[in-house]
């Protein structure tokens, strides 16, 4: 091909095009080292740096306090819903998950192994086509933790807020929307993310913990599902994922250098408002599965009239250069991932493009 095409994968989604391009100009050989990230030891000082650096970048964006451990994990998001519970139910062996999506449901599948969990709130009877409000979530003020996911990728939904928990330790699974604003770290106990939507390659797990958590981490677990392990051995106690940690450091440079996560909301809150107003002034051709208020500006999740014409757009979008558009098979229609990386024309190209498949299809 001649040029990048758009993409709209949910993920692996895409880069910003100066860390591909970078890595692309090293990946060869490192400047000053005479080899390849690929190449080169987790425990030589070339990558310590990197590790130093990218924990560095994080921390920075996102203002994470001196009291929180900064760790990159292996396993996805998945491992996390078994290695939460672990490490914070006990020794309550209870916990409050807000469900609003398949993942949410499968980090309670996960929980039960461990203790009693209880439903604060559940969106499946409309197709997790909403978030809650604050007062529609019932909380245990004796649970060991709260859990949400933040941002919901099959259908297109995302918390606005911060639930309030009285006290209780917050968890959030953040695979999807982390990096995409600021954020008071402060009034989490543990986030996590898959790095492989808006922040890295995949193969790269995320874990932000306060550090008194730690104290409920039993030495009885298994050594790699232990927070302490990690913690105590800076994410090295066995060789990490070294190149996706090498382009989270480029990513956070990017950003750093770009206007931080202030002017990178500013640019979320652009793309997806072009998309939804696309859709809510379409007179029903295109109808938004999330409703007003919980949607996502990372997935925008949509429908058409019949599945004949979503199927027949998908495959001429995909002729004209717009991959991925193809929503999961629990909601069907379309989705759009717009993460912080997508370029904002290609939202304007998109919306043109929807526009005049409406004109010739309404």
């Amino acid at each position: 091909m001649e040029k990048r095409i758009y993409n709209f994968s949910a993920g692996p989604a895409i880069l910003p095009e100066p860390v591909i391009k970078k890595a692309q100009e090293d990946l060869f050989m490192l400047p000053g080292v005479g080899m390849s990230i690929l190449e080169i030891s987790h425990r030589s000082k070339t990558f310590e740096a990197i590790l130093a650096s990218a924990k560095d970048g994080l921390r920075k964006l996102l203002d994470i306090p001196e009291n929180y451990d900064i760790l990159f994990l292996q396993g996805g998001a998945s491992l996390q819903f078994s290695m939460v519970p672990m490490n914070l139910m006990p020794p309550v062996n209870k916990a409050d998950y807000i469900v609003t999506g398949v993942w949410a449901k499968k980090a309670v599948k996960e929980a039960k192994r461990v203790g009693t969990v209880n439903i604060s709130y559940t969106a499946e009877a409309s197709n997790f086509n909403h978030v809650p409000k604050q007062s529609d979530i019932v909380l245990d003020p004796e649970a060991a933790f709260v859990h949400y996911t933040s941002n919901n990728t099959i259908y297109g939904t995302q918390f606005d807020y911060i639930p309030e928990t009285g006290g209780v330790p917050l968890v959030c699974d953040m695979s999807s929307d982390i990096l995409y604003k600021k954020i008071d770290v402060s009034k989490f106990a543990l986030i996590y993310a898959g790095a492989q939507k808006n922040i890295g390659p995949s193969g790269v797990t995320l874990v932000i913990i306060r550090k008194d958590l730690l104290e409920r981490s039993q030495d009885s677990l298994p050594t790699m599902l232990n927070y302490k392990t990690h913690t105590e051995n800076d994410s090295m106690f066995n060789t990490p994922n070294t190149f996706g940690i090498y382009i989270i450091d480029l990513v956070a440079k990017y950003l750093l250098e770009n206007g931080g996560l202030d002017a990178m909301y500013e640019t979320n809150k652009k793309k997806a408002a072009l998309l939804y107003d696309c859709f809510d002034s379409s007179n029903g051709f295109y109808r938004a599965h999330a409703l007003p208020g919980s949607r996502s500006l990372m997935n925008v999740t949509f429908n058409l009239p019949t599945p004949e014409l979503e199927k027949q757009l998908i495959a001429e979008a995909t002729a004209a250069g717009f991959d991925g558009l193809k929503g999961h098979r629990s909601v069907g229609g379309l989705r759009a991932s717009i993460y912080n990386a997508f370029p904002l024309q290609g939202v304007v190209d998109l919306v043109a493009f929807l526009n005049d498949y409406k004109k010739k299809n309404a």
